[in-house]
């Protein structure tokens, strides 16, 4: 198909990454501490805001794709933990299948992390740990929302927030409102992590951090494809891949 032309608002937008390459023998030993070692730079860099924003790729019981940013939320040996309402569109697509990409950019630092991997639902007690430490409003919210569910208005959701805020007012104490039943996490676990940092001349480094044994080209996302921890050394093998 034939484009009518090249728009230079968009087309003209160029900017050359002059830092520092990524070479194998600057990444650490485990995925995990690569990640908290880079994730720790984005934190402590002034511009960069929501280093744990993160866009989440999941496909629908037909294939189809959507992309959405949420905030990364926890970190460990087994996975990437974000958390959501079960009733949204997301939440539908991974209990469909149960798979999901994940993308983690920091662009002051000219890096990104990209993520593959089989999602499980994080359990009761750790939904719960995370809902207390939410604001009051936050938590109220996670009632008064119906996620990805078509609504009249704005003055609709306002009302409904109104409606729970009433039923439970904020106390100041971290239980003043429960956890809905609607309402926890996912948790990624990764087969394949890369680690991205820009280069001049859009010659970009890109390592990835494999299981051992996988095969490069045919990463197999399923629960039976083995899933390593994520802080141990000696269950990953790293490759590079082209820009």
């Amino acid at each position: 198909m034939s484009i009518e032309h090249v728009d230079p608002a968009f087309s003209d937008q160029r900017l050359s990454y002059q830092v520092p390459g990524l070479a194998e023998t600057d990444l650490a030993t485990s995925p995990l501490a690569q990640f908290r070692g880079w994730y720790d730079e984005a934190l402590a860099h002034p511009g960069v805001t929501e280093p744990n924003a993160m866009a989440v790729a999941t496909v629908d019981a037909d294939g189809a794709p959507s992309v959405r940013t949420v905030l990364l939320k926890h970190a460990e040996r087994l996975g990437f933990v974000f958390f959501t309402n079960y009733d949204s569109r997301k939440a539908a697509d991974l209990t469909a299948r149960p798979v999901a990409a994940l993308d983690l950019v920091w662009m002051p630092l000219h890096r990104q992390v990209s993520v593959r991997g089989v999602v499980e639902r994080v359990d009761e007690r750790a939904t719960a740990e995370y809902f207390r430490s939410r604001p009051w409003g936050s938590r109220i919210g996670a009632w008064a929302s119906h996620q990805s569910q078509p609504v009249a208005s704005r003055t609709v959701m306002a009302d409904r927030w109104r409606e729970f805020s009433e039923r439970w007012p904020d106390t100041g104490s971290a239980d003043d409102v429960p956890v809905p039943p609607h309402w926890g996490g996912f948790l990624v676990r990764p087969v394949e992590i890369e680690f991205w940092q820009g280069q001049p001349s859009r010659m970009h480094d890109r390592l990835v951090f494999l299981p051992v044994g996988a095969d490069p080209e045919a990463i197999r996302i399923s629960s039976d494809a083995g899933l390593p921890l994520l802080d141990d050394p000696d269950a990953w093998q790293v490759i590079r891949r082209e820009p």
